[in-house]
């Protein structure tokens, strides 16, 4: 778990823009959760929520008046990562940059580690 202290997970400005604008057609002191859970063709997969309430143990990242929230399980798979929103030909999506990723799926939401 050391290492994901040293490295936390970062949110690039082109991510905390889109998410600030999905957030502005929500309740204020509304947040992104960002998690790890099982499945997806490579065997685990990233999750979206908006979420009003934080837990005692989330990271709390906030960047240009947003706020995403890791929980700490999912932060042990996701220390070091960058969370990105990219707007290329393929569409628009987050993107998560995880340097424990070893294998992903060609849409870019599940991984294996």
């Amino acid at each position: 778990m050391s290492e994901t202290l040293e490295n936390p997970v970062t949110v690039t400005d082109r991510a905390a823009k889109r998410i600030a604008k999905i957030l502005s057609g929500e309740p204020a002191g509304t947040m992104l959760r960002v998690s790890v859970e099982g499945g997806g063709c490579s065997g685990l997969q990233y999750k979206y929520d908006l979420v009003a309430d934080r837990e005692a143990d989330d990271l709390v990242l906030e960047k240009n008046g947003v706020t995403v929230l890791v929980d700490a399980i999912s932060l042990q798979y996701m220390g070091g990562s960058e969370i990105d929103f990219v707007d290329d030909l393929m569409g628009q999506s987050f993107q998560i940059n995880n340097p424990h990723a070893v294998a992903g799926c060609g849409c870019g939401t599940s991984f294996t580690i």
